[in-house]
Formats: structure tokens, C-alpha cells, sequence
């Protein structure tokens, strides 16, 4: 929580009701704690953890923490070779995921991996290269969609209507830097992808989910470093502007959490609509009611407030009942796909965010 990591949602670790399948899965790669909340979604799910492979100590103990004695594999290809195993999940270091998933894959088995799971437009074609020759499922976990209750229920709301047909969605997402306890990995744009595709990743996932969006192009984008001259090629700032043929977005991500806010960052994200608009307070209503998981509605029958907080959270048992029955219903491919393209265009082509005068 401190460090910025988007929470794992209190969820238990454990099959939900609406679980009908057993499926076996591994785990390859721990560098980031998102690791912890893809598998316990899976778990939910109805899979069932049969191995993981890591190689540091300190985060082979963590993970028999909290999951038990699970089997410690001798190798990926240990995993990658069993037949039994039907699904692999990784949070290994976002540089090295596309290259994983692909040889997953090429298994013949379906990979999950944490965003942002593709870090340059080269691994984005080889990776889309891999999945329409194998067949397989490229899921990317985008945690602040899928598994943050007042995004569920967002989305529901706008599918089903509630303020219209969407014109732009804004997302704005500053995260806590905790620089002490960050890995060499975190500071290079050429093993994290930069700011636009490390964090930037969830929040065009929601564009393209929200506006409906089948095709896209990124208008304008910025990235800087203002403040972490330490690091000279890490990016704290990043902004751009996003258009599809469902709607336009706007994307401001940045590591300017303050010390004084109770949790790790003050994701917002705004949905205006043509009878309505909906505005989510994700992770803390800055002075107001406490927790997360805040949405606010104002749509043609007046104003309301939901407290999401107990809203189930769908995409494991989707995910898990999607890799058994052949179905799409947890993540579209191409949309998922679609929204890795425009932060990896939108990094590419970034102009240098200029520093305000001291």
C-alpha cells in the first residue's frame, strides 16, 4: 500500500460460488506484489495452484506465505512442460512478460500476465503473431478495472445504459513513489516500458472498455522527470489524449503521491456520457467518507451515491470458465491488445513534458 502498488482487493483466496471449473495453474516470475492479486483471482476462480518458479529467497518465502507449501519448480521448463497445468500467470519484470507469455503459449498453454504486459511494439507483434498461431489466451490482468469493486460497477452502469451513449472518459492516477523500496528494474524505461506503458496501461484499458472503442490512435502525449534528477531516464510524469471510434480519453498518471494521503494513491476516473456522467473516487474521497470504492452518478433521473465497496469481483471465474469453455467473456483479445498499442504509441512518440520555472 505504501509503496503505490494498485491493492489487492480483500477478496479471499479461496473458489468463489459461481466457480464451475478446476483448472491447474502455475506461477513464473514474482518481481511485482501484483502477483499476489492475479493469483488469488485465478484461486477464486476455481484454479488450483500446482507450482511456481522464482529464483530470489526472499520472494519464494513470501509466496509459500501466503499459499503454503506449494511445489517449487526446478525450472520453467519444468512448468512449460508439464501437460497438466493449462494455465500460466507472471509478474515477472515487465520487459521479460511478452517474451514468457509467448513461450507459454507455444506450450500450448493460456498465459496471465500482470500490466503492463508488453513494453515495446515489436514484443506487441510477436506476441499477437503467437496467439494467432497457437490459439492460446494473452490475458492481461488490468487490476484497476478488473479487480477494484467501484470499476466493476462503473462498467455495469454504462453498459447497461445508465448515462447514455460515453463520449470521454478521463482518468486521473497519481501513485506514491516510495523510492527506498524499489528494484533497479523500476527506474529504466527499457525494462518497465516507461510511465505511460507501466502505469498508463490500466487506464487506457479503461478507455477502450468504457467508450467501446474496436479502433483507436493516440492524439498527443507527454512524458518528464521533475523531480528524481537521480534517475535521469525515469519518467515521474506522463500525460496523453487518447480518440477511438467509441469516444475520446484523457490519461494523467504520475508518482506525486503526498505523504499526508491515508493510502498509496487517489485514482479518479470521470465518464461523461450524453444523459449523465459517473465519477469514481477509487481509493480514498480526499476529506470525505473514508475507504475506497466510491461512486458518484448524476443521469437523468437525479444524483446518488453507491457505495461499492461489497461489489463482487467477476473476472476469475470468467477468466477460469473462458480458458475450459473456449469463451471470450472475462477480456476481449483485441481490446486488451488494443489498449497495450496505444501506451506503447503513446510512449514511443512522447514529446518531453517541459519543467515549470522555479
Amino acid at each position: 500500500m505504501t509503496r503505490g502498488d494498485a491493492p489487492t482487493e480483500s477478496a479471499q483466496a479461496r473458489p468463489a460460488p459461481e466457480a464451475r471449473h478446476r483448472v491447474p495453474f502455475a506461477v513464473i516470475g514474482l518481481d511485482h506484489n501484483h502477483i499476489y492479486g492475479i493469483t488469488d483471482a485465478v484461486i477464486r476462480g476455481g484454479g488450483v495452484l500446482t507450482s511456481f518458479y522464482a529464483t530470489d529467497p526472499g520472494q519464494i518465502a513470501m509466496f509459500r506465505k501466503r499459499y503454503g507449501d506449494v511445489p517449487l519448480a526446478r525450472s520453467e521448463d519444468e512448468i512449460l512442460d508439464n501437460r497438466a497445468i493449462k494455465l500460466v500467470c507472471s509478474a515477472a519484470i515487465p520487459s521479460l512478460r511478452a517474451p514468457l507469455g509467448i513461450r507459454v503459449m507455444r506450450a500450448g498453454k493460456d498465459y496471465l500476465s500482470d500490466k503492463a504486459a508488453v513494453t515495446s511494439l515489436r514484443q506487441l507483434a510477436e506476441v499477437r503473431r503467437a496467439i494467432k498461431e497457437t490459439g492460446r489466451k494473452y490475458g492481461i490482468m488490468y487490476s484497476e478495472r478488473l479487480e477494484v469493486p467501484a470499476a466493476v460497477m462503473a462498467g455495469q452502469l454504462v453498459h447497461d445504459g445508465a448515462i447514455g451513449r460515453v463520449i470521454q472518459t478521463v482518468n486521473l492516477a497519481p501513485h506514491r513513489l516510495a523510492a527506498p523500496t524499489r528494484p533497479a528494474w523500476f527506474w529504466d524505461p527499457d525494462r518497465n516500458g516507461g510511465i505511460l506503458t507501466d502505469v498508463g496501461s490500466h487506464q487506457a484499458d479503461q478507455f477502450v472498455y468504457l467508450t467501446g472503442s474496436k479502433s483507436a490512435h493516440v492524439v498527443a502525449s507527454q512524458t518528464g522527470n521533475f523531480h528524481n534528477p537521480e534517475h535521469p531516464k525515469f519518467q515521474d510524469f506522463g500525460d496523453m489524449m487518447l480518440n477511438g471510434d467509441g469516444g475520446a480519453g484523457y490519461v494523467r498518471v504520475d508518482w506525486f503521491t503526498p505523504n499526508g494521503l491515508p493510502t498509496w494513491g487517489d485514482g479518479r476516473l470521470f465518464i461523461l456520457g450524453t444523459e449523465g456522467f459517473i465519477e469514481l473516487r477509487k481509493y480514498v474521497d480526499v476529506a470525505g467518507r473514508p475507504g475506497g470504492n466510491h461512486l458518484f452518478i448524476a443521469d437523468r433521473n437525479g444524483t446518488r451515491y453507491l457505495d461499492c465497496s461489497k461489489v463482487p469481483l467477476p473476472f476469475g471465474p470468467q477468466f477460469v470458465n473462458d480458458i475450459v469453455e473456449g469463451t471470450a467473456i472475462a477480456q476481449d483479445q483485441q481490446g486488451a491488445l488494443l489498449a497495450a498499442e496505444l501506451v506503447l504509441t503513446a510512449s514511443a512518440t512522447a514529446k518531453p513534458a517541459v519543467a515549470p520555472a522555479r
